[in-house]
């Protein structure tokens, strides 16, 4: 009886959890001009994050939460988290990386027969990588176009894109001391992040950044 009743209470659990996932993807997208960063961008959408608890009827609330944390949770906590790493890289895959050039050509497929779709002019550009070949990198830009770069115009790097305009503070709290208006399209040096801050430096300006303002600190906010 309690392998039957625990299995009940997993279906019931991840029935809930589709059934959100299914609204999110469905919500409007936000959207941002894609002029800073290439030379023919028009605009696309960027998904956003949708709170659970604004998804969910105030009925349901109850059972989910005792579904979780009384029933489920000890299930759940012993579930490993589960990385996709590339066989073409040895690389997870979503991760981000940055334009090693001024000049790089974004195409429909895998290969240089495949026509140019975009060209982008901003060495540093964060771009998220979600699929790979042997040579070739599916990306997303952050306006959400996806196309596919070759692996030799992709490095490491640790830069965000401001997406949206903020404020640089000295500290991590929005009630900080500003330090200086960074405008959409800024290209930041991205540090540590803790709670919903990033520590970044902007020419001789260094401080804090509200991590939802910038695109490329983390691959886990982009949907995949």
């Amino acid at each position: 009886m309690t392998t039957i009743f625990s299995f009940l209470v997993g279906m019931s659990t991840l029935c809930i959890f589709s059934v959100v996932s299914a609204e999110a993807l469905a919500k409007p997208c936000e959207y941002a001009n894609a002029e800073d960063f290439t030379g023919n961008s028009p605009e696309r959408g960027i998904l956003s994050q949708i709170s659970l608890w604004k998804l969910m009827h105030m009925k349901w609330a109850p059972f989910l939460i005792s579904a979780v944390f009384f029933l489920g949770g000890a299930a759940m906590a012993q579930a490993p988290d589960l990385v996709r790493v590339s066989r073409f890289s040895g690389k997870p895959v979503p991760r981000f990386e940055t334009l090693k050039f001024a000049m790089v050509n974004g195409r429909a497929g895998p290969s240089k027969e495949h026509p140019v779709l975009w060209e982008y002019q901003r060495k540093g550009l964060p771009l998220l990588v979600i699929k790979e070949s042997q040579n070739w990198r599916r990306v997303r830009d952050p306006s959400g176009t996806e196309v596919w770069v070759h692996a030799r115009m992709l490095e490491e790097g640790h830069k965000a894109y401001i997406q949206t305009p903020t404020v640089l503070r000295e500290d991590p709290l929005p009630t900080a001391e500003p330090v200086a208006d960074l405008g959409r399209g800024v290209l930041v040096e991205l540090g540590a992040c803790s709670k919903g801050w990033c520590r970044v430096q902007a020419q001789d300006f260094r401080g804090y950044a509200p991590q939802p303002s910038l695109w490329g600190s983390d691959p886990g906010e982009t949907g995949l």
